[in-house]
């Protein structure tokens, strides 16, 4: 996921550079976005669901220290779904400035 949005943003800052781009480049960017922020959603669901069951084994940890070992291992998890859904709510935002400049181009044309 991380390189498919890696490289279609970089292509459309290419095509904004050069001022290549249609009204069908901005449609296709729009249905991107609404594709980006369902992937974000569900990376969120599931970044929310891996800290509650990190919690829970710490809260377990707490009683018996065999819960501990699955703990370490859920908070390893958890710290690469964070970095990978800040990924990818920062390129989402990307998208919509990106959006802007398109809306911003086709305006002074």
């Amino acid at each position: 996921m991380k390189k498919y949005i890696l490289e279609y943003k970089s292509e459309i800052e290419e095509k904004i550079t050069k001022k290549k781009i249609n009204q069908n480049d901005l449609q296709i960017l729009k249905e991107k976005i609404i594709y980006f922020q369902h992937e974000r959603l569900i990376h969120l669901l599931v970044t929310i669901a891996f800290a509650i069951v990190t919690i829970i084994f710490l809260a377990l940890g707490m009683i018996s220290y065999i819960f501990l070992i699955p703990f370490f291992i859920l908070i390893i998890f958890l710290i690469f779904y964070i970095i990978h859904y800040f990924f990818l709510e920062n390129s989402v935002q990307n998208l919509y400035k990106l959006n802007d400049d398109i809306i911003k181009l086709s305006e002074k044309e």
